[in-house]
């Protein structure tokens, strides 16, 4: 059983990486495709604000980015879920996300 939930994460996430939208996003399926990315990768948020604010801030912005990186690991997981479930709908208007970066790996391009 448990090979079958790795191999079906997996698959999801290779849909994740290889089907995402550029930043404009516009359709109900790139919501969903946010939401289910927001929630089950939403741990990247920790290292991606350590990238960011180390590359901003020096040596400094390693504890800086593991602080933000905490607390967005939170938000990014619940708008992640409010994505997913609102995804039929153009909220908000034409389905702009509501985080930036769009999807937690952005942080590493």
């Amino acid at each position: 059983m448990t090979k079958q939930i790795q191999y079906i994460a997996a698959i999801i996430a290779a849909f994740m990486f290889f089907m995402t939208a550029p930043a404009s996003a516009g359709t109900a399926a790139d919501k969903f495709t946010r939401g289910l990315a927001g929630m089950t990768c939403g741990v990247l948020e920790i290292p991606g604000n350590i990238v960011k604010e180390a590359k901003a801030q020096g040596p400094i912005g390693i504890p800086v980015g593991m602080a933000i990186g905490l607390g967005m690991t939170v938000t990014r997981e619940l708008v992640g879920v409010y994505e997913f479930i609102t995804a039929p709908f153009p909220i908000p208007a034409g389905f702009n996300p509501i985080l930036k970066p769009e999807y937690p790996w952005d942080y590493f391009k």
